[in-house]
């Protein structure tokens, strides 16, 4: 299975699409804030190091082989302001398995943005993706993170004490997900 996505992806208020060079200074509004990276693996990043991570991403846009990552770029429909990124990794070819992540501008928390974007990136996988089981996972303290998951439909199927060092401290992480057919339940008792 390969996906190639149709960009954009278009929901009732945001536009999922590929990134472009244009978008290093709204990327850098986002990933400079301390309060972004406080749960990322990165530490907040510069400009340049934006600059260098929207490069990457313009080329993560299709999934060929495991390993392979989409990451869009979240946009309202409105005005074009780029609000944040969503993403889906192959983890495993032969058990059909990805994993969805998500990094959003604090000012547009609390409207659910990112849930109406996560879903999307959820059907996309489930649908023409032809996933099998997608999981997403957080800190433990990241209870935004964790309750959106909730909100997704996902179940919390670990909780990892003390399994790894994450910027010299003890990490906890949960691990949610979500199943072909849970969600495919979902979105049929949903229309």
């Amino acid at each position: 299975m390969t996906l190639y996505p149709n960009y954009p992806i278009r929901t009732e208020r945001l536009v999922l699409r590929p990134f472009t060079r244009g978008d290093v200074d709204a990327v850098y509004a986002y990933r400079r804030r301390e309060d972004v990276a406080r749960y990322l693996f990165d530490v907040p990043l510069s400009r340049e190091e934006c600059a260098l991570a929207v490069q990457q991403r313009t080329s993560q846009v299709a999934l060929e082989a495991e390993g392979d990552k989409i990451i869009l770029g979240v946009e309202l429909a409105e005005n074009s302001a780029l609000i944040g990124e969503v993403s889906l990794i192959w983890r495993s070819v032969d058990a059909r398995q990805g994993e969805v992540g998500w990094i959003f501008d604090p000012q547009y928390h609390g409207r659910g943005y990112a849930t109406e974007a996560a879903n999307a990136i959820l059907d996309l996988a489930f649908g023409p993706g032809d996933i099998h089981r997608v999981a997403a996972r957080c800190d433990v303290r990241n209870e935004a993170s964790w309750r959106l998951m909730e909100r997704l439909g996902m179940r919390r199927e670990a909780h990892f004490r003390e399994h790894a060092l994450f910027k010299s401290q003890w990490d906890e992480e949960f691990i949610y997900a979500l199943l072909w057919q849970e969600w495919r339940a979902m979105r049929a008792q949903q229309a």
